[in-house]
């Protein structure tokens, strides 16, 4: 197999590091650039070197703990489907929590390579300051696997505390990671494409209050002079219209010379996802399909849109990083969390190349300062492109404000929401239904924390680990 040249540059640099002692690899990658092939093509060569007896992989969410195993059996010509016999398993850090001491016990008494998929979202230290999945790795694996390779694309947490295993150097607190491969050098070699952000923003919005009128220039001043919300902003109708439109002429360019280009809409909530889907077949004639944590086969639909030419789908906390979608080519992100981790993890599921030279993903938002910072942030990781750009409303916007407003600003931590919780029951009280996949929830895949702001007073949410099977 022809790897890409950072590929074999990370394999080499880590297969080096393992000889000479060193136990412990973090590879920054950015989104879409291969990770999973790089990792099972180490994990072949330490079988080769007689180096390891069994691999394990934990990653954040089932869809991708799956392509892991394909990938790394395909690679490895072994077995990881964590029966009796087989040379490993691929798991997610759900699962990880409630395994039992005796599947930890074989780190004990085989050498094992442990892969770590999006390390960012397991954060522990010596002091115990630590997220469930990061304490888990800490007591189980640190110091007991005979090596290990921590991957990510985005190598910090929303919330600053250090992510598990992980060196900091003590002049730009960042993460010192061993192999680090830019989006701007993915964009050069083809791996990535270029992206286009949009900033959808309008000179002319009016809330109406008391029977007076106010208006602002900008969705800037709306945020920052009134009571609006973000969550306003994401239940209006012109809005949302107007994101849905330039989106959908872009896709439809695209389409002509590449028939197979899709979209991806990220919402708030169900119910918002249902809405916008209306207002796609209303006003552009258009259908999609909706993923939603609450499905029964949320995978299957995943599955479907992948292997299909349909245009559009809809995301509530299905389609997050390391789902392997490289049709995806516009996103509209119309979700509440604006976190800058999940803003790149959003923006990586449209930079996966499929092979052609030229291409860009494009990304329609609302112009909220926090995601025109963030887009900045990209800009400054590619400088010689200019990937920002405005769009602006031409009719004047009326907003309204409900009570619930005053929850301004409402931003969920995303990752760390997820990270900790499954959320088993709605807030009418009905059971969630749970789709079991090799003894894991479905519901353990996705860490986007989709909850209706209407919904967040009354849904019960508790932590329920999935009994994944033993292996040993």
């Amino acid at each position: 197999m022809k790897l890409r040249r950072w590929q074999s540059e990370a394999i080499s640099q880590a297969y080096s590091q393992y000889s000479s002692g060193i136990r412990h690899f973090l590879c920054l990658a950015t989104p879409g650039a291969g990770k999973t092939i790089m990792a099972a093509i180490l994990a072949k060569r330490l079988f080769e070197a007689g180096m390891i007896d069994l691999v394990m992989c934990f990653s954040p969410a089932i869809v991708v703990a799956k392509d892991f195993q394909k990938e790394l059996e395909a690679q490895t010509g072994k077995r990881l489907g964590g029966q009796l016999g087989d040379h490993g398993c691929s798991l997610t850090y759900q699962a990880m929590i409630s395994m039992a001491t005796s599947f930890w016990e074989t780190l004990k008494n085989h050498r094992v390579f442990v892969i770590f998929d999006e390390i960012h979202h397991c954060a522990a230290t010596e002091e115990g300051n630590s997220n469930s999945w990061g304490e888990a790795i800490y007591r189980h694996i640190n110091e007991k696997s005979a090596y290990s390779l921590a991957l990510t694309g985005t190598p910090w947490r929303s919330d600053n505390i250090p992510i598990v295993l992980a060196d900091y150097c003590k002049e730009s607190n960042r993460v010192h990671c061993d192999y680090r491969y830019g989006l701007a050098q993915a964009i050069t070699d083809n791996v990535c494409r270029e992206p286009s952000i949009i900033a959808i923003d309008n000179s002319s919005t009016q809330i109406t209050d008391d029977s007076k009128t106010h208006c602002y220039p900008s969705f800037k001043d709306l945020l920052s002079q009134s009571d609006c919300s973000y969550q306003d902003l994401l239940d209006n109708e012109v809005l949302i219209t107007e994101v849905l439109r330039r989106a959908a002429h872009q896709l439809d360019n695209l389409r002509k010379s590449a028939p197979n280009a899709g979209g991806l809409i990220v919402t708030t909530s169900v119910s918002h996802a249902r809405r916008i889907a209306f207002l796609l077949q209303a006003e552009f004639n258009e259908t999609a399909v909706i993923a939603t944590y609450i499905d029964d086969n949320p995978l299957a639909t995943i599955r479907q849109f992948r292997d299909s030419s349909s245009k559009w789908i809809i995301s509530v906390g299905m389609i997050s990083e390391g789902t392997n979608l490289p049709r995806l080519q516009v996103c509209c992100y119309l979700t509440r969390v604006k976190t800058e981790l999940y803003f790149r993890q959003v923006l990586g599921r449209i930079l996966r190349t499929t092979g052609e030279s030229g291409e860009k993903g494009y990304l329609f938002m609302p112009a909220a300062p926090t995601l025109i910072k963030w887009a900045l942030r990209v800009s400054e990781d590619i400088p010689e492109a200019n990937i920002l750009s405005y769009g602006t409303i031409k009719s004047t916007t009326n907003v309204s404000v409900d009570s619930i407003s005053s929850i301004n600003e409402l931003e969920l931590k995303a990752s760390e929401v997820r990270s900790e919780i499954d959320i088993n029951t709605g807030a009418t009280g009905e059971r969630l239904p749970i789709e079991l996949v090799d003894s894991q929830s479905t519901l353990a895949q996705s860490y986007e924390a989709c909850i209706n702001i209407s919904e967040l007073l009354s849904i019960l949410v508790f932590n329920r680990p999935d009994q994944a099977a033993l292996w040993s």
